[in-house]
């Protein structure tokens, strides 16, 4: 029977940058590296009777890349993905500053 803590962890490899965006690339003299931000988790266990099981899940962002021509080298954000996490949070944040004010207005 196979290890499924071995199992998981093989699986999870295509998480994260390479599940996002693949490997670096150079193309015509550029090298595009990619940036993400991925998280992952794993759980499993048996019975007393050694029927098992196991399960998992992950998440990926893509960030953005660097970009190196020649010696410059630079960071390219992912608008899409920064305006997905930033209306949520500044929505949230606004929220929390308007009940601050108003309990400070009491």
């Amino acid at each position: 029977m196979p290890n499924i803590a071995l199992e998981l962890g093989k699986q999870s490899a295509s998480f994260g940058v390479t599940g996002a965006y693949g490997e670096q690339q150079d193309v015509d003299g550029i090298r595009i590296i990619p940036v993400a931000l991925s998280g992952s988790g794993f759980g499993g266990g048996s019975d007393e009777t050694g029927n098992g099981g196991g399960g998992g899940g992950g998440w990926s962002v893509p960030v953005g890349a660097y970009i190196r021509r020649g010696d410059d080298l630079r960071f390219e954000p992912n608008i899409v993905a920064f305006l997905a996490v930033a209306i949520p949070f500044v929505w949230v944040a606004g929220r929390a500053l308007s009940r601050v004010i108003r309990v400070l207005k009491k």
